[in-house]
């Protein structure tokens, strides 16, 4: 099955590289001490295949739990750990702007990434997320990727570029 991945999350692709230098950019992310980000799996279920479409995203923690993820990640009790709750830091450029979703974070066995789930709201990406899509939607999304298609909303933003340079196929 077929996925997108972003490198980075949204704020680290808009901060000024000199304002980088105390932040590292790997599974976990922190920029100037005061923004702290994970990187995880929005699956969306696939009507009668076994494999999930997967965007592969970025959300924000506050630092206790960012620190705790870190502290956890080889620990096989991470499973047992409460939801985490974040905000969605990748944006996904053929939906509706979707930077600052509310987003809650599953942890999930050693070496496998977390799950990213967004709050239940009409927001397309949270409705295809819980509803699942047709294999006719997961080719649309992959040529829309492949064109470098942008939302409408995005032209009123002005966004165009960093989130579509950022994304890889998976």
């Amino acid at each position: 099955m077929p996925g997108y991945s972003f490198a980075a999350p949204w704020p680290w692709l808009i901060t000024p590289e000199k304002y980088r230098t105390d932040g590292l950019l790997t599974e976990n992310c922190c920029i100037r001490g005061e923004d702290y980000f994970i990187r995880g799996c929005l699956e969306i279920p696939v009507h009668g295949e076994d494999e999930p479409f997967i965007w592969g995203v970025w959300v924000s923690l506050s630092r206790e739990r960012f620190e705790r993820e870190k502290r956890l990640a080889d620990d096989p009790k991470r499973v047992e750990e409460p939801l985490y709750a974040g905000w969605f830091c990748s944006r996904v450029p053929i939906y509706p702007d979707t930077l600052l979703l509310k987003a809650r974070v599953h942890c999930r066995p050693v070496g496998t990434r977390p799950f990213i789930e967004l709050q239940p709201t009409d927001h397309l990406l949270a409705v295809e997320q819980r509803s699942g899509i047709s294999v006719q939607r997961v080719r649309e999304i992959f040529e829309l990727m492949q064109e470098k298609w942008w939302h409408p909303e995005w032209d009123a933003k002005g966004l165009y570029g960093a989130a579509v340079e950022d994304s890889q196929p998976n």
